[in-house]
């Protein structure tokens, strides 16, 4: 894993757009087209705000995939990711995307729509998944103990509660009753199974989880190690973030 540390949050997430968006023009310069898989959450707004600043991206060649939805959330609350995606990214690029897959947080049947996710996903390779760490270690919505076998691209999981007080945490939910129970996931192993990965971690809440991620044990107590076994991955952290990792971080 590859270690950038920026001056400050906004240096880190240009950084880290910089690195997307290269992936993303290589991929549409190879195969003229690119698929990319994109996080939500307060740690990616300036990421997601530099990524469409990007020049020299043909959005209407890519594909967009996002990470997790709440189950039973309807898109008009605050805290859907959907909603999310759809004022941060799909209505901001300069050219509309060729297709943003969404996770239907509301689907009616909940098998169809892993199964509906799971063909789209598995079409072509993932060129650069676009991550965050959750403050439990988490990517996506895989709390520990992650399953890091998982063979269905898509799963339904359960969030446990520090995950879902994060969510409190960062004025998603007013409460931790609020906060759903369960959640659609894109598994670790889909997560890795992309070409390259740009994991953008900010702020000092993350910094035991970074840790653990990078000078930890490979476990899947902490659900991130896991991206230590990636071959393109490259975690983006501004000072805060990486306050309690070892030396030798660039």
């Amino acid at each position: 894993m590859n270690i950038v540390v920026g001056r400050d949050k906004l240096d880190m997430a240009r950084r880290a757009a910089d690195a997307a968006a290269g992936k993303i023009r290589e991929a549409i310069a190879a195969r003229g087209a690119a698929r990319i898989i994109v996080a939500t959450g307060a740690s990616q707004f300036e990421f997601l705000a530099a990524l469409v600043a990007e020049p020299g991206i043909d959005w209407s060649k890519v594909t967009g995939f996002h990470l997790d939805e709440y189950l039973g959330l309807p898109v008009t609350h605050k805290a859907s990711f959907r909603g999310y995606m759809r004022e941060r990214l799909v209505s901001k690029t300069p050219q509309p995307m060729k297709a943003f897959v969404e996770v239907n947080g509301e689907a009616e049947d909940v098998g169809a729509e892993l199964a509906r996710l799971e063909a789209l996903v598995r079409e072509s390779p993932v060129d650069v998944a676009c991550i965050g760490i959750g403050e439990n270690g988490h990517i996506a919505f895989n709390d520990p103990p992650a399953d890091f076998d998982a063979k269905a691209a898509y799963a339904v999981v359960d969030l446990d509660e520090k995950c879902r007080m994060q969510q409190v945490g960062e004025g998603w939910f007013a409460s931790l009753d609020d906060v759903p129970r369960q959640a659609f996931s894109m598994t670790v192993p889909q997560i890795m199974s992309a070409r390259a990965i740009v994991c953008t971690v900010p702020d000092s809440r993350k910094a035991d989880a970074v840790a653990g991620a990078v000078d930890g044990p490979l476990t899947n107590m902490c659900p991130a190690s896991v991206l230590r076994r990636h071959p393109d991955c490259t975690m983006f952290l501004d000072p805060p973030a990486a306050a309690k990792l070892g030396k030798g971080v660039e």
